[in-house]
């Protein structure tokens, strides 16, 4: 029985992502190589950040601003990497435009361009799944399951696959989101991303108080549909404007 849970578990944290990567990803190999580049790069800065956090862990402390200076230098880090992912996009994709232009072949069109944000959004959200959610469900398999005191309503595994697939769905659609902010010198859309990132990131604390469960998983996935719905809009708005020229 815990080996069907622990598959779940993984399909839960995951699932989406691999339809996402099979429905639209998958028709192009450019995409699979952005997918790929992109987690790993996010999977370093992870390794990176997890290295300096270590020298002051464990806290010995019950209070949670240590936990939130953890988050906010974290988000501010990942965020900075979101901007310099971005303009390395941008030299390739002039690079692209150059060599189109020379073979007399059409530029990047708008939806390559958004296709390309996504892959590299899901590669940032399952290197995230991979490392705080993946790396943590091998007992999920064994012959037990594990409860926290702080929520023991609920498994620990199952907890743990559904906070990851929150923060695949935030990063996923906050890079399609990034990059038109940047492309277009949207602030809204610039400040939007670090946001939505720093929010989810601050109510994840709620997990440790008594039950907070209950409801830091809630207000994750409220942050979650929030950004997908901007993130629809704006490509709706593109979209309709582009085909409007």
């Amino acid at each position: 029985m815990t080996v069907a849970a622990g598959i779940g578990y993984v399909l839960l944290a995951l699932g989406p992502s691999l339809s996402l990567f099979v429905s639209v990803i998958s028709k192009k190999p450019f995409l699979i190589l952005t997918v790929l580049s992109s987690t790993l790069l996010w999977l370093i800065s992870l390794i990176v950040l997890s290295a300096i956090w270590r020298g002051f862990l464990p806290l010995k402390t019950a209070a949670w601003w240590p936990y939130g200076i953890l988050i906010l230098t974290s988000v501010a880090f990942q965020e900075g990497l979101r901007l310099l992912f971005w303009k390395i996009y941008k030299r390739l994709e002039d690079i692209l435009d150059a060599f189109a232009d020379r073979v007399s072949k059409p530029r990047l069109f708008l939806t390559d361009k958004m296709q390309i944000a996504l892959a590299g959004g899901l590669g940032h959200g399952v290197a995230h799944a991979v490392f705080f959610c993946l790396s943590l469900l091998t007992p999920a398999f064994g012959p037990a399951t594990y409860f926290v005191d702080s929520c023991s309503q609920i498994p620990f595994f199952l907890i743990s696959a559904m906070i990851a697939f929150a923060f695949v769905t935030i990063h996923t659609f906050s890079m399609v989101i990034a990059f038109n902010g940047y492309g277009e010198g949207n602030k809204v859309d610039q400040y939007i991303v670090p946001s939505a990132h720093l929010v989810a990131g601050m109510v994840t604390l709620v997990n440790l108080a008594p039950g907070g469960c209950t409801v830091g998983i809630p207000l994750l996935y409220f942050v979650a549909i929030l950004t997908l719905i901007h993130a629809g809009k704006m490509v709706w708005r593109r979209l309709t404007e582009n085909q409007s020229r």
